[in-house]
């Protein structure tokens, strides 16, 4: 029997060498320690990130239009689970302090608007990408129809206005149809002093003029009942309503008309909120979309011709109740179609 001492000691048996599993212990437990290990996956998380870098270099200096949809694809990934996370926690903080959705912050309200908003866009795509090998066509169809098929965490800053512009332009093309059923419902109402401030209230946005909100709110009885309440209007005006709030009209009428009826509550009560809030407390980017929420077209405004319509419609918005929601929805026509034309009177 021979001893070799050592880091690498061997015992000899009989001929054979074998390891000192005694003296290996040691340096198992250096190399398995908790900071060892802590070290070993730093340095493997550095080399991706790393390798990373020298990729996107890569195809910013040799693909540069491909870069950009990397770039935003990745970037919009990070928005979006980011989202999820704030969504995640306004809504455990909802659970624990037995708060109801219209009493949210008005911050806290938006996000789950529009995320909910973003969820519905995005199933369509993932359930088209279920099926085995099909991402191949989720990124050729996400290359052709990206206003169609993506979420704004998706689009280029120039895609996001672009796309803005065209959705507001597809709304705006229904303003004549709204104005005209509007018109139509209002020669059956019965009362004489109301079907005139009406029928004038309709001409004059026809001829282009933006109406005062005095205008609206001297017709603001009309809309909690019959011809004009949300439940009450024709399917013909119901269907023409829908593209406001960018929602499909293909559906049943009763149904068209619990939608519209929920989204049209859903504004009001982001206008309650809006209001706690303070207008002067939302940033530029904050305030064009509120706008844009509204009816507006806000990306071909200056910041303060968008403050001032915000503040015109909130002023009208704070008097209404939920059985008038009616015209806060018609008001995003009313309010819209003409502006920033100057008044007549």
């Amino acid at each position: 029997m021979w001893h070799f001492s050592g880091v690498n000691s061997l015992t000899v048996r009989s001929g054979r060498a074998t390891p000192n599993h005694c003296s290996l212990l040691p340096l198992y437990r250096h190399y398995s320690s908790p900071k060892s290990r802590l070290g070993i996956g730093l340095q493997i998380v550095s080399r991706l990130q790393g390798a990373n870098a020298k990729y996107e270099l890569f195809l910013q200096r040799y693909f540069p239009r491909f870069y950009v949809l990397y770039h935003t694809f990745t970037k919009g990934i990070q928005l979006l689970f980011q989202d999820a996370k704030e969504v995640t926690v306004i809504r455990t903080r909802m659970l624990n302090n037995s708060v109801e959705v219209q009493d949210l912050p008005y911050r806290d309200m938006e996000k789950l608007r529009q995320f909910r908003r973003d969820m519905i866009k995005a199933i369509p795509l993932l359930l088209i990408s279920i099926p085995p090998f099909a991402n191949y066509l989720v990124f050729v169809l996400m290359y052709l129809f990206p206003r169609q098929l993506l979420i704004r965490h998706f689009w280029t800053p120039q895609q996001q206005t672009e796309f803005q512009g065209l959705n507001h332009s597809h709304r705006a093309q229904h303003h004549w149809a709204v104005l005209k059923g509007l018109e139509s419902a209002g020669s059956h109402v019965k009362d004489g002093r109301l079907k005139i401030s009406l029928l004038d209230l309709c001409n004059k946005v026809q001829s282009g003029v933006h109406p005062n909100i005095s205008d609206i709110q001297a017709i603001r009885g009309l809309f909690s009942g019959a011809p004009l309440s949300i439940k009450r209007i024709n399917a013909n005006q119901m269907r023409q309503l829908c593209p406001l709030f960018f929602l499909t009209p293909r559906l049943p009428t009763p149904m068209i008309g619990t939608r519209l009826n929920s989204h049209a509550i859903e504004l009001l009560q982001l206008d309650r909120a809006l209001s706690r809030h303070g207008l002067h407390q939302l940033d530029d980017s904050e305030l064009r979309q509120a706008c844009y929420v509204r009816g507006l077209d806000s990306g071909s405004l200056s910041i303060n011709q968008c403050r001032e319509w915000l503040s015109q419609w909130l002023q009208f918005s704070s008097h209404l109740k939920e059985s008038e929601v009616s015209l806060l929805v018609h008001s995003m026509v009313l309010l819209s179609a003409n502006y920033p034309k100057p008044s007549h009177h």
